[in-house]
């Protein structure tokens, strides 16, 4: 089976599903939980790695336990429009490692960037003296989270 042609079948979404929950899961576990063997289990694991598929594991971490507890959710309307502002504020903006999430939308604005930051005054120091700075910035408006009803990394 070509790996670039690659479609999960049902098995594949069990090991998706599992995964998502806990990437630490051994493949003698996951095995067990959707009755194949290890062996098979582990092929259809690499395999879904090698195809990207599985883009990589990692750690979620309580932002509230590390000091990160402010979270603002910031549109930026670019002031022009063109392939050189755009490149080169993505550029600027994919550096600011305050900066955890980052969209090219439609609409009134043309990226999305939730940002987190201990406090407001570390949320201003950085507007302030790091985003504001980039050029092509035309109009921005910061939406503060006041609370996270849902926050999932499961998208099966």
């Amino acid at each position: 089976m070509a790996t670039e042609n690659y479609h999960p079948d049902e098995k594949d979404l069990s090991i998706l599903r599992l995964l998502q929950k806990n990437a630490k899961m051994s493949v003698r576990d996951i095995s067990a939980r959707i009755n194949l063997s290890p062996t098979p289990t582990h092929e259809r694991i690499k395999r879904m790695e090698k195809s990207g598929i599985i883009k990589e594991y990692t750690t979620i971490v309580d932002r509230k336990k590390v000091n990160k507890g402010m979270m603002v959710i910031c549109m930026i309307a670019l002031h022009v429009h063109n392939k050189k502002t755009a490149g080169q504020f993505i550029e600027e903006v994919g550096k600011l490692k305050e900066v955890v999430e980052f969209y090219n939308i439609s609409g009134d604005f043309d990226f999305m960037l939730k940002i987190l930051s201990p406090n407001m005054d570390e949320f201003h120091e950085f507007f302030v003296n790091k985003l504001s700075e980039i050029d092509g910035i035309g109009q921005t408006k910061s939406i503060f989270v006041m609370n996270s009803i849902k926050e999932s990394t499961q998208i099966i």
